[in-house]
């Protein structure tokens, strides 16, 4: 279902097709094909999962065509009680196994691979055991390393809660608590585990573990027997572009897909045509021949994977069409999946051409942007340097931190987000996710937009989303190199393993963000215009900081010294080396340490704005978080960058108008500190949908 066969290099056009077919399909690999409802949103003892109310009914939302994950709960095998609304306001994995059965312990080690990464990624995983007992289950886990909360369903009410037909299934579940992937059916070679881990990382967007391997991998070959006719081998391609096609001869997409290819491919040179294969996934060669001739489709040669092992091969576990560009040497230039026709007909005709070496039509959208993928396909090189850069990724960002619904983050993660054609988030447009081609050369680039940049200046790009509220530091000709394509060039010729050294350097949370001319003062010198802030500050953590040091008995440690007290090492700051009591107001987290030296803003004489950082203004994920992420980092303060909207309102102690001097109204100030907890809303609308989804046939539900 996801994509297993790896070019190196993540696939969105793949991922954009696959993120429909999953949500789409996630119910009916679980329970009968068409199905088209889904079981009771209901604990498995029919009672509701929480018994709480929201005080206040979440704000109507555009309604989606994901369905929410059922409300259920359990007792684990640690003894606990677990309710999985519990679990929400993170992504989800919800593993459903059968310790019994020798299948599912491939894909319980993949499971348990993936679940390591879940802390620096912002996910949970749950287990739900099923067909055993609760014995068995502790057993399977020991021995697979499932070091996750896993619920007995010995019972089997969960799993008949949601139909499960199979030994092993996946589940994906976004912050919402909508299902967006699932998977029940399971490669069965010994590539297994591989296979189901990498579908895995690329469903819930985890950065691909280190390999040198070509950007378009060598296509497995296979022979097999043709429907009615003689035997093909693909290796006997070589030389000529080859389609190999995946599909179910009952599938509405599959037919339209194919009607598509058999006009499309009538309009090239037989001697330059690609080669049609296809893989028909139900084996059912009577009712194939009968349906592909009744609808004219029998213009191809169809085979059979009886045995499993080509599908295996190009790791193909269930959603259809499955489509494999194969060129002329050998080589997988583009894997796709699904058939959206306005947006994958344009972009498939133009990689057959390429495939095919003759003349790319340049099939831009005439209104609203066409998304990275086809200008790709001219733009190879550049396309390639894009995926090295923060660029690429900026919407798996905000999906890891549960915001791609937010509005004000999403404007500066995708393309076109505001204008007609661009990205929208109830539709949700994956080959637009990313900051794009079109975010810097304009929609279509110098093809539809020529005026957009002028001289190869891009600074007025960047300017709309990196300014002051959203992009501390930021500096034009030093940040241009980062995301350059000729700059970067010399990166893809880099051995894997440097070239992922170099990107995780750009990766890292800046130092020097503060101002630096300044000395330092310590935060006494601020209690004097800031009262109100300076008592806040000092009931807090951060003015104790030291003392945390001193519990743990690392007060001498200078490492640790640095991220406890104010301006460490630096001009007017806490000396390196110095003992606490010879600097009280500098032993602590002081105002400073946030808002940078006051050197040039205490003064009596000194201009107040402008020489002190301002905080009230500014994006808590984009820039606070980069200012405290020097020090609440991964390695001490695991999962900070997840809570920082949270931890920061816990500590928010401003009174005065960011820019202005002005002091803040009543009202703006409540109304920011009085802001609900986005992880509590969303557990009490879990709570509210378990109340009111109640279908009056009991164990169903419709279809939202």
């Amino acid at each position: 279902m996801l994509r297993a066969v790896s070019s190196g290099k993540r696939s969105p056009c793949a991922r954009a097709t696959r993120a429909v077919l999953c949500a789409l399909s996630a119910w009916s690999l679980l329970t009968a094909c068409g199905d088209e409802v889904a079981p009771q949103a209901a604990q498995a003892d029919g009672k509701s999962s929480s018994q709480s109310t929201p005080a206040a009914a979440p704000a109507a939302a555009a309604a989606r065509p994901e369905r929410p994950l059922p409300a259920f709960g359990g007792w684990t095998l640690a003894g606990k009680r677990l309710e999985v609304g519990s679990l929400l306001g993170k992504r989800l994995v919800v593993f459903f196994f059968n310790p019994e059965v020798a299948s599912t312990g491939p894909i319980a080690d993949a499971v348990a691979s993936i679940a390591k990464l879940r802390g620096p990624n912002n996910f949970e995983v749950l287990g739900i055991a099923v067909g055993s007992n609760a014995d068995a289950a502790r057993a399977f886990t020991a021995h697979h390393g499932l070091d996750v909360p896993v619920i007995d369903d010995s019972a089997a009410q969960i799993s008949r809660q949601f139909g499960l037909r199979s030994s092993g299934a996946l589940l994906g579940v976004d912050s919402e608590g909508y299902v967006v992937f699932g998977m029940a059916q399971f490669p069965t070679d010994a590539g297994a585990r591989a296979m189901v881990e990498q579908q895995l990382r690329q469903a819930l967007r985890l950065p691909e573990p280190t390999a040198d391997s070509d950007r378009k991998p060598v296509a497995p070959t296979f022979s097999a027997d043709v429907l009615d006719g003689e035997r093909f081998d693909l290796a006997k391609q070589r030389g000529h572009p080859v389609i190999l096609l995946f599909f179910l001869h009952t599938c509405p997409h599959c037919h339209e897909f194919l009607e598509f290819l058999k006009n499309e491919l009538a309009s090239f040179d037989p001697a330059k045509r690609p080669v049609l294969a296809g893989i028909e996934l139900t084996g059912r060669a009577f009712d194939v021949r009968e349906r592909m001739k009744k609808d004219g489709l029998d213009f191809f040669p169809v085979m059979f994977d009886e045995s499993g092992k080509i599908r295996d091969s190009y790791g193909v576990f269930g959603a259809v069409p499955d489509v494999f560009l194969i060129d002329s040497q050998g080589r997988i230039a583009a894997h796709t999946q699904g058939f959206a026709p306005e947006t994958d007909g344009p972009l498939i005709r133009m990689r057959l051409a390429r495939l095919a070496g003759t003349p790319v039509p340049m099939l831009l959208r005439k209104t609203g942007f066409s998304g990275n993928e086809v200008c790709g396909v001219c733009h190879e090189t550049q396309h390639e340097t894009w995926e090295l850069t923060a660029h690429a990724g900026a919407f798996d960002t905000l999906v890891r931190h549960g915001a791609d619904s937010n509005a004000e983050c999403v404007r500066c993660h995708v393309v076109g987000f505001g204008q007609e054609g661009g990205y929208e988030i109830a539709k949700h447009p994956t080959e637009l996710e990313g900051v794009g081609c079109e975010d810097c050369h304009g929609r279509g680039g110098p093809h539809l937009s020529p005026a957009t940049i002028v001289n190869g200046d891009y600074s007025s790009a960047c300017a709309k989303c990196h300014d002051d509220k959203h992009s501390l530091g930021f500096e034009y000709a030093t940040f241009l190199p980062r995301v350059s394509h000729a700059a970067n060039a010399h990166l893809l010729a880099l051995p894997a393993k440097e070239r992922e050294r170099i990107l995780a350097e750009r990766g890292t949370v800046r130092a020097g963000l503060l101002p630096t001319t300044a000395a330092y003062v310590g935060s006494q010198a601020c209690q004097s215009c800031h009262p109100a802030e300076h008592a806040k500050w000092s009931a807090g953590p951060h003015a104790a900081a030291i003392s945390a040091l001193a519990k743990t008995g690392h007060e001498a440690d200078m490492q640790c010294v640095a991220c406890h007290t104010t301006g460490f090492g630096k001009k007017g700051g806490f000396p390196s080396g110095a003992r606490v009591a010879d600097h009280p107001d500098l032993a602590s987290v002081g105002c400073e340490s946030c808002h940078g030296p006051g050197g040039n803003h205490v003064g009596a004489d000194a201009p107040k704005r402008g020489t002190i950082l301002s905080l009230g203004d500014k994006c808590d994920s984009c820039v606070i978080l980069q200012i405290c992420g020097t020090c609440h980092d991964q390695a001490n303060d695991p999962g900070f960058e997840f809570e920082v909207v949270k931890k920061i309102e816990a500590t928010r102690h401003g009174t005065i108008e960011a820019g202005t001097g002005k002091p803040l109204k009543p009202g703006d100030r409540s109304a920011r500190a009085g802001d609900a907890d986005p992880h509590a809303l969303l557990a009490a609308a879990f709570a509210a949908h378990d109340a009111t989804s109640r279908a009056p046939e009991v164990g169903r539900w419709t279809a939202r």
